[in-house]
């Protein structure tokens, strides 16, 4: 072997005994933490995160060189996917104005909150996820998912976001112009709870973004890569992801590269400091 690549056998024997230099020994030992971070994530974070995950650690290191490595290591983030567009038809039986008119930054918990609705396929058949977040730090704060998409979908997440919330002032919550959202029932239980409604212009999905990327997130990071037996599985995960990484976990570029949860719990510490 050592004549076919003109190599005398000594030298062979040296390089097979010599140690990796210290720049090797460190790429790999940062490749390591970098893959855990990367798994930890659930596989979905990109470099800039990944960087952010190691400078948490301690470590020392630019953004460029967390992407040098994660290349060589083949980590990568998780590529989005393109909505189908959508067709709307019919009149909404109740109308109310843009209040939030998108004013996505707030500057305090329980002022805004957002909500809507997607479909999550499973073997068993569609199932439907309802989710109710607040504006301040992007936390889901209420959800709930079910096998028709009814108006008690989203009272349920509603009813989940107020329990946990226990809000001491009036809330803003915004929807789209879904019929689960135009209807009488809704109407009445937002009146009956000091709540005040608002919605988005029709057919323009822009006006409730914040929904719209979460659920973009949840499908990108967790639903189209699983395959669902049944409803009750899909719940199970979609707890996990939301309460267990999203909620906890996941880090937000408008939060500062913190959790929802972390930079919540930051800003009562700043405010109760001063």
């Amino acid at each position: 072997m050592c004549r076919c690549l003109h190599v005398h056998p000594s030298g062979y024997y040296a390089w097979q005994k010599a140690p990796l230099s210290k720049r090797a020994q460190e790429d790999h030992r940062q490749t390591e933490l970098i893959r855990k971070a990367w798994v930890d994530s659930g596989n979905v974070y990109g470099y800039r995160k990944l960087h952010d995950d190691l400078c948490d650690q301690g470590e020392r290191c630019c953004p460029n060189r967390v992407a040098r490595l994660a290349k060589s290591a083949g980590i990568k983030a998780q590529i989005g996917y393109k909505r189908r567009p959508g067709q709307y038809s019919g009149k909404p039986s109740l109308i109310v104005d843009n209040t939030l008119d998108r004013q996505f930054d707030v500057d305090a918990p329980d002022r805004f909150w957002v909500t809507d609705i997607t479909y999550i396929k499973t073997m068993e058949g569609f199932a439907y996820l309802a989710v109710v977040i607040d504006l301040y730090s992007r936390r889901v704060i209420g959800w709930s998912l079910q096998s028709r998409p009814t108006t008690e979908l989203v009272l349920q997440a509603l009813l989940a976001a107020l329990w946990r919330r226990k809000p001491k002032h009036k809330v803003i919550v915004h929807s789209d112009q879904g019929s689960q959202f135009t209807s009488i029932d809704w109407s009445a239980f937002l009146k009956a709870h000091n709540i005040e409604h608002s919605m988005s212009r029709r057919g323009n999905c822009h006006d409730n973004a914040v929904a719209e990327s979460f659920f973009n997130l949840l499908k990108r990071e967790r639903v189209r890569r699983r395959l669902y037996k049944t409803r009750d599985e899909a719940r199970k995960d979609i707890f996990d992801y939301i309460e267990m990484f999203y909620n906890p976990k996941r880090k937000h570029v408008r939060n500062g590269m913190m959790s929802p949860i972390d930079y919540e719990r930051q800003q009562k510490i700043s405010s109760e400091g001063v």
